[in-house]
């Protein structure tokens, strides 16, 4: 699978560098519409490996409307740095071998923020 990085200014592998609380990974999956059966098998096979690893709190994937190949899966970690053991280990990276050749990964994450009277973080 090919990764893109949504922010120009900061990769993903410089986000998994961090340890300072909780985490949300948003990751957008870009999927060619006859790729999505076989990506929602691995995306599961996957999301139950990581749903065992240290620092694993949950997650969510959800498939864009009207018939949209595209996902997102929103993952929240106890910490980008827990995220990262998970992601730059030798049998995760050996699973991305099996997703669909024409899949695009967009990963980024990102922390709660707050907003006086709107939301706390």
């Amino acid at each position: 699978m090919k990764l893109r990085e949504m922010d120009e200014h900061t990769t993903y592998l410089e986000q998994l560098q961090e340890d300072d609380g909780p985490v949300v990974l948003f990751n957008q999956f870009d999927v060619p519409p006859e790729d999505a059966e076989r990506f929602l098998e691995v995306w599961a096979d996957d999301a139950a490996f990581m749903k065992q690893q240290p620092g694993f709190i949950s997650t969510q994937l959800h498939r864009g409307s009207a018939g949209s190949s595209t996902f997102m899966n929103v993952a929240v970690w106890e910490s980008a740095k827990a995220l990262g053991q998970a992601f730059r280990s030798p049998e995760f990276q050996a699973r991305a071998a099996r997703y669909p050749d024409g899949a695009v990964a967009v990963p980024h994450v990102f922390k709660k923020v707050a907003v006086p009277g709107i939301c706390v973080s």
